[in-house]
């Protein structure tokens, strides 16, 4: 039976990995974005295959996820792997002083720890027969404090609000797989390390030296974790969060 998948945030630097990962699968593969055009854009950038569907959601409004279930419930989806990974950089902002505003501290907070909650929670009450696995999109941020050594502008270049979120992320990870269980779903996150592809040089070497890998992960490094922890054959995990940073966080 083909699987269905859903990846929030499917136009960005992980999601596109994701989704080419999992149409490559043969799974019909849906996923959101703020943009109908962007999302327009992906499918015609990947040939415009069957089982590649787009949906626009602005996920951090108050009735997003209520309106999201909604058109898959009127389209007929049944949504067996969910895979939170939307995020914005709009809300990674901080002052002079490296310090971050109350709203904007709350606006990660919200996509990084409440959005993932209530769509979680939205469809395992409206397909619990349905839904195998939750994947919660990490970081090592999470893990570990951010490196001063990284930055040449730090805090200001390492705001304080992402990592706290994507710890309590890790977290929630846990509260969900012990909440869902009974129903056999499994809940886990990933902690990823850097990627390249938005940084120059010297950050890159900077990193180097930071990690025992002495590199950042390529983005074709990134959809492996993501298959591992959804496949049938990792069913004994659940309420973990797979490390993925190429050492990083062990030293």
């Amino acid at each position: 039976m083909t699987q269905t998948i859903m990846i929030t945030g499917g136009t960005g630097k992980f999601g596109r990995k994701f989704v080419m990962h999992f149409l490559m699968k043969k799974w019909r593969v849906i996923f959101t974005t703020t943009s109908q055009v962007r999302g327009d854009a992906l499918i015609e950038e990947f040939g415009k295959p069957s089982g590649l569907v787009a949906i626009a959601s602005d996920l951090t409004g108050r009735s997003a996820v209520k309106e999201l279930l909604e058109v898959l419930a009127k389209k007929g989806y049944s949504i067996n792997h969910l895979v939170n990974n939307a995020r914005s950089l709009e809300s990674l902002k901080t002052d002079a002083f490296g310090q971050t505003s109350r709203e904007d501290f709350m606006a990660e907070y919200l996509m990084d720890v409440v959005v993932p909650y209530e769509l979680s929670m939205g469809l395992f009450h409206a397909q619990p027969g349905e839904l195998k696995t939750i994947t919660n999109i990490g970081s090592q941020y999470g893990v570990v404090a951010s490196n001063p050594y990284l930055y040449e502008d730090y805090p200001k270049q390492s705001p304080i609000q992402y990592g706290v979120a994507k710890a309590a992320l890790s977290h929630l990870t846990k509260e969900l797989a012990v909440r869902m269980a009974s129903k056999g779903v499994r809940v886990n996150c990933i902690a990823y390390g850097g990627v390249e592809g938005r940084v120059d040089d010297a950050f890159k070497e900077r990193y180097a030296v930071l990690t025992p890998s002495a590199r950042m992960l390529a983005e074709d490094e990134l959809a492996g974790p993501l298959d591992f922890l959804i496949a049938s054959s990792s069913s004994a995990v659940t309420g973990q969060t797979l490390v993925a940073d190429g050492g990083w966080s062990i030293w």
